[in-house]
């Protein structure tokens, strides 16, 4: 089967933290491009001003409070999402949570704090993809994409909880793509690069805003890469940095 790379009108789009920063971007270009889009994230405040943006340039957005973390929260957001678009053709994983700051040595982290960690950027994608994914199999189409990080390939003193989940979301994206070669669905890791984005700020407090990329470069880049199967096929790593628009 081929993969359906075209993100157009009638495509259908769920995105994980979406409130703000890259997921925002991501769901506005979506929505101007004519995709059915779904956004999640905790906050209902931040939720409904991205919908109402979407819908105010003419986009279809649908907005559902949910935390990817909560293991009895993922079926009823699949399943609102289906209800509310149809079957997903295309899910971002956008979700991430840094474990506390500032940012500390793992000798200094909590068992605690690297389970929570581990339950948004590890096992909410597993769980979501794992209820949805089959459907995109079936239906022979389909695109999944985990947000990365350099983090999980450069050993950053303090940012040890984060690197290891993201470190273990990118082999989860391989082990996908593998296991799903031959139906027709895409599944891709995505290192957006350093963002001026609230996450990126409490990491890095002081860092210079001017040197960080804007979230809607970066995902403009993402859904060149999503349009390209040919440059990203299946159980490919991507750097934002290395993409260029046409």
């Amino acid at each position: 089967m081929q993969t359906t790379s075209s993100i157009d009108i009638g495509t259908t789009a769920l995105i994980t933290g979406a409130g703000r920063g890259l997921g925002r971007a991501l769901a506005r270009r979506l929505a101007a491009r004519g995709v059915k889009v779904v956004l999640v994230a905790r906050g209902r405040a931040e939720l409904d001003a991205v919908v109402a943006e979407i819908r105010a340039a003419g986009g279809e957005a649908h907005a559902i409070v949910g935390d990817v973390a909560d293991k009895q929260t993922i079926y009823p957001i699949a399943h609102q999402a289906a209800a509310l678009v149809g079957p997903i053709d295309l899910l971002i994983h956008n979700a991430s949570d840094l474990g506390p700051t500032p940012l500390r040595l793992l000798l200094d982290s909590a068992c605690e704090d690297l389970e929570s960690v581990l339950q948004t950027n590890l096992v909410g994608p597993f769980r979501l993809t794992k209820i949805l994914a089959g459907a995109m199999a079936l239906r022979g189409r389909g695109v999944v994409v985990h947000i990365s990080s350099d983090a999980a390939v450069e050993p950053y003193p303090t940012w040890g909880l984060y690197a290891v989940s993201k470190a273990a979301l990118d082999h989860l994206s391989r082990i996908w793509a593998a296991e799903l070669a031959g139906t027709g669905v895409r599944v891709l890791a995505v290192d957006p690069g350093e963002m001026d984005t609230v996450m990126h700020a409490a990491a890095i407090p002081g860092a210079d805003r001017s040197s960080l990329a804007d979230p809607a470069d970066v995902a403009a880049k993402i859904l060149a890469m999503i349009d390209d199967p040919a440059r990203a096929p299946s159980g490919s790593r991507l750097a934002a940095s290395g993409w260029e628009v046409t």
